[in-house]
């Protein structure tokens, strides 16, 4: 059944529903509050691989009979998807002709000249998403100072048209150099295209992203251009879908910068919901560690086919640009994730050097996993939990999905005879292996950022999270493991409880002395205008929070930081506390700074944020009580079977603690607890792991 927290509620019109839905590679996972109540109910479907979009009605009906969730009560439907990011994973996206200047045909062939690996002899850097004879080079020229040099020829536009149409593009991206400076001759030669081809989409670099450095620019814009129809298709037959069911929410949709947006903005700003998925996970992580008191968290997103990680600092999500969507960058800001191929649906296999190997092939939904019982036979990372004991003792996935030991078994055994190896050291070999490649990326994903983990609590969520979140912390010696009480749907919840966010730039690229103030000043204003424009067109009638960055460096440097800054500062003319601001940043990063060194601005962004719906966790007082496991069960503990203590988590109850190892079986997920970990259950029904010294 789907999990329920709080007290009943009532039926029909007398009640108020707002859910949060994301779609991963095996399965949607829902979150749906009650407010009037405080009650919330959680669900997980399989996916629809064939027909994206339909396991979403199967979770209607299904909180419909389980819950008395009727349609109409719903008033707000936040929804994440991966079809944008599997697009391009997948290649599956529109073709596409690229126009820019003469002679910069090869903006996005030459990107920035770097290998993905630097250091390896059979690097090969990935194909474009735009072949080179659907580039077009059109005779024109703007200067970095917004000047006009050469306007663009309409006989070259018309002539590349034709062209691209007669090789089967479906849209057009315009990109030419200078446009973050001045867009005229983008939207000029954008005007055109219309023109002659109405039956193309175009998308123009200024109007997508209008950021300095030009393949940067390009390849935001391609990228959106590339999911376009995808997208476009999948958010029309969702918004059909909910309005067959009689949903009156407007549907929203999860962005990578952690916010939300309307449904019929994602149709153009498609680039904008790439990576929304990861981020809503991050953003419920945040709002449940600020519920629980936490302020400084790793996360970890385990899911069928990837695993990924951030960090939380203060309480907030942590924010970049060029995260990476498959083997392509995007430069919008968005919540820093660092993903792996290694999932529960994550494939071992022996390589022709009888080497074990885990991932990046994942088994999805479909088959999925040999113990799901839906035709899978390769041996997985879940498969080799449920051979280790640790699964296999309830339904999973809301009582979907029934463990079947025996395949499992069937499933490993064929890698252990290739091994020479016991089936059960051999499970724990896959593992090993799972947890060592996560290992290696948080490692450097701690590098990148500068911190100590063992000053983190890592929380585990997604189905596989928890099965392997304890493990991993132990081995990254971090003392304290945070698990919330629904972990399987945190990126759900993320969608639900996010704050509607747009992004504004304005590229200045200048010197930073107090003569640009004004200057400034009119961005700050033009962007606060649009900030606020933005969320009446989103619909939200309530204050607005504005929030301000610079991009700025030193002369000389190649590239700039982030530099968080005061609106008043720009309204008050404090050139002063800008630069501090500066200077301490830079400080903090590198443990360096010139106080008296030329510095430049590159761009000023800013954030307008409408909050979203303040809810709270559901909380009870703690009463101090030693808990006593339903049962014992055989559990593989690396070297041979031993009797481990297995816990429901709806009879967890706060103040309530216990030792590992122990298992903990729960609807949306297990929960693998080792030895030497101290368990207890907060006022919140958290689950705290702590490790001894």
């Amino acid at each position: 059944m789907s999990g329920k927290t709080g007290p009943g509620t009532g039926e029909g019109s007398a009640a108020d529903w707002k859910i949060g839905v994301d779609i991963g590679g095996t399965f949607i996972d829902f979150c749906a509050l009650e407010t009037r109540s405080g009650r919330m109910a959680s669900l997980k479907v399989l996916t629809t691989p064939g027909d994206p979009g339909a396991e979403l009605l199967t979770g209607l009906s299904l909180l419909k009979e389980r819950e008395g969730l009727e349609p109409e009560a719903v008033s707000r439907f936040v929804h994440g998807t991966t079809v944008g990011m599997n697009t391009i994973i997948q290649r599956k996206g529109a073709p596409l002709a690229l126009f820019t200047n003469a002679g910069f045909e090869d903006v996005i062939e030459l990107a920035r000249l770097r290998m993905p690996e630097t250091y390896s002899l059979f690097c090969a850097r990935p194909d474009p998403l735009i072949a080179r004879d659907m580039v077009f080079g059109i005779p024109a020229r703007m200067r970095a100072d917004g000047s006009e040099a050469k306007k663009p020829d309409p006989a070259a536009v018309a002539a590349a048209v034709e062209a691209a149409r007669a090789k089967g593009a479906a849209g057009i991206v315009v990109s030419f150099l200078h446009a973050w400076r001045k867009e005229a001759h983008e939207a000029e030669v954008k005007a055109q295209i219309v023109r002659l081809a109405p039956d193309l989409f175009v998308f123009t670099s200024a109007e997508v992203w209008p950021v300095i450095r030009e393949y940067e620019r390009t390849m935001t814009a391609v990228l959106n251009g590339y999911v376009h129809p995808r997208i476009a298709g999948y958010l029309s037959a969702l918004e059909a879908r909910l309005a067959s069911r009689g949903v009156p929410a407007r549907p929203m949709l999860t962005k990578s910068n952690g916010g939300v947006m309307n449904a019929a903005e994602g149709k153009r700003a498609c680039v904008s919901m790439l990576l929304s998925g990861a981020a809503s996970g991050v953003i419920g992580a945040a709002w449940l560690a600020r519920q629980a008191g936490e302020r400084r968290i790793l996360t970890l997103d385990i899911g069928g086919t990837s695993a990924d990680f951030a960090l939380i600092v203060d309480g907030e999500a942590q924010f970049g640009t060029g995260e990476m969507i498959g083997e392509f960058p995007l430069y919008i800001p968005s919540v820093s994730v660092s993903s792996i191929g290694i999932g529960g649906g994550s494939i071992a296999s022996v390589d022709a050097q009888g080497v074990l190997r885990v991932g990046p092939e994942s088994a999805g939904s479909t088959p999925g996993p040999a113990c799901y019982g839906r035709g899978g036979d390769q041996a997985t990372v879940t498969d080799a939990m449920v051979v280790c004991g640790w699964l296999g003792h309830s339904q999973m996935a809301y009582g979907q999905l029934r463990m079947d030991v025996a395949l499992a078994r069937r499933a490993v055994s064929k890698l252990a005879e290739r091994l020479g190896r016991p089936v059960e050291a051999t499970a724990q070999a896959i593992l090993d292996i799972a947890i060592s490649e996560m290992f290696v990326e948080v490692e450097k994903m701690a590098s990148r950022a500068g911190v100590d983990l063992q000053d983190y609590a890592l929380m585990p969520f997604g189905g596989g999270g928890p099965m392997l979140g304890a493990f991993l912390a132990r081995e990254l010696h971090m003392k304290r493991v945070l698990v919330p009480r629904r972990p399987g749907v945190v990126s759900a919840l993320g969608g639900l409880v996010a704050d509607l966010r747009g992004d504004f730039i304005r590229t200045l690229f200048a010197d930073f002395t107090v003569d640009l103030m004004p200057e400034l000043r009119r961005a700050f204003a033009d962007m606060a205008a649009e900030g606020q424009d933005w969320l009446k067109a989103q619909g939200h009638a309530g204050p607005a929070d504005l929030r301000l960055f610079a991009d700025m460096r030193y002369a000389g440097q190649s590239y700039e930081i982030e530099t968080p800054l005061q609106p008043a500062w720009i309204a008050n003319g404090d050139f002063a506390a800008m630069a501090r601001a500066f200077h301490d940043t830079h400080a903090r990063l590198y443990d360096f700074d010139d106080p008296h060194g030329r510095m430049e601005i590159v761009n000023l962004r800013l954030s307008a944020i409408g909050a979203g719906p303040a809810l709270a966790l559901p909380a009870e007082d703690e009463l101090d009580a030693a808990l006593v496991p339903e049962r014992r069960t055989p559990v593989y503990l690396g070297s041979a079977l031993a009797p481990v203590g297995l816990y429901r988590r709806e009879d967890l109850r706060p103040g309530g603690h216990f030792e590992g190892p122990a298992v903990v079986a729960q609807e949306d997920t297990t929960f693998a607890i080792p030895a030497g970990a101290q368990a207890r259950i907060d006022r919140h029904f958290n689950l705290h792991l702590t490790f001894a010294e």
